[in-house]
């Protein structure tokens, strides 16, 4: 400690022994709040499918018995609602509000279940949606949730950096799709969660393919993919390739991504389930 220590921390460009600031800035969930793992599902850029892996992942853990939960964290572009067919009212206490709870028993938060109509614009700036995203975390209760998804928007910008540095999180799956543009987006992910030392449990390949219903033979649409490179130059698993399927899309338009026959995710449950009880899952 220097001998000019006028021991205010809070304006000292230096550290030491006595240092007292926070150097946790992970925030407690609401007081009322179980919650046992918190993924979040990320991408370097919008368009590759993120909200629907978000939403497979939830369903695919719900149904290994999950009780899973999603907070939307895309303030300004929320289609989980609506992926889900959910439009109640949110309710709430002196305690907390609580999330919307669909047919299938996943807990949902989203700024589209707060607003008047649905297509109103959330016009904010990014200190403010950042704020909303905290008041998510720790202003609703979360009752006795096994997993949380939580649906990043794109990019490397405020509310990815809020989440990270607010919320404690088990991992992050990072989404991408085969063209090589994405591919060189998708290496920005991998280094912010690096820098932010935040885990990555692997990455999902978005309209990987499409298998021709009549022959079945598989045509790569957007290109040759280029997951497997990225994945051995970090070191990082593919937990899943979702091939296009007109089917898949047009459930999840019709609110019903809950009754999709094959979610795609089985790789990346058995990433999860054997973090968390690996003696209970097979090799």
């Amino acid at each position: 400690m220097s001998e000019t220590c006028n021991h205010d921390c809070g304006s000292c460009g230096t550290t030491c022994g006595q240092d007292t600031r926070k150097k946790d800035f992970h925030e407690e969930p609401n007081e009322l709040s179980s919650i046992r793992h918190v993924i979040a599902v990320v991408s370097g850029k919008g368009g590759v499918g993120k909200s629907l892996v978000t939403g497979l992942m939830a369903v695919a853990m719900s149904r290994k018995g999950m009780h899973t939960g999603i907070l939307d964290a895309d303030i300004t572009g929320p289609s989980i609602p609506k992926m889900f067919g959910v439009k109640g009212e949110v309710r709430g206490s002196q305690a907390g509000a609580y999330p919307v709870t669909t047919a299938g028993g996943i807990d949902i938060v989203s700024m589209n279940l707060l607003l008047e109509n649905s297509t109103d614009p959330v016009v904010w700036r990014g200190p403010i949606i950042s704020g909303v995203v905290k008041q998510f975390w720790h202003d609703f209760i979360w009752e006795d949730v096994d997993y949380m998804f939580v649906d990043m928007p794109p990019g490397t910008g405020d509310v990815p950096l809020t989440v990270m540095q607010s919320i404690k999180l088990d991992g992050i799956i990072i989404v991408t799709s085969p063209q090589e543009l994405v591919s060189m987006i998708v290496e920005k992910a991998v280094k912010m969660a690096e820098g932010m030392k935040v885990p990555i449990l692997g990455l999902v390949e978005n309209m990987s393919y499409f298998e021709c219903p009549d022959c079945g033979k598989r045509h790569e649409i957007f290109g040759h993919s280029h997951i497997e490179e990225i994945a051995q130059a970090y070191h990082l698993d593919v937990l899943a390739r979702i091939p296009i399927e007109p089917q898949l899309a047009a459930e999840c338009d019709a609110g019903q991504i809950e009754t999709i026959a094959d979610t795609h995710m089985q790789g990346a449950v058995q990433k999860l389930l054997a973090a968390d009880n690996p003696e209970d899952v097979e090799a």
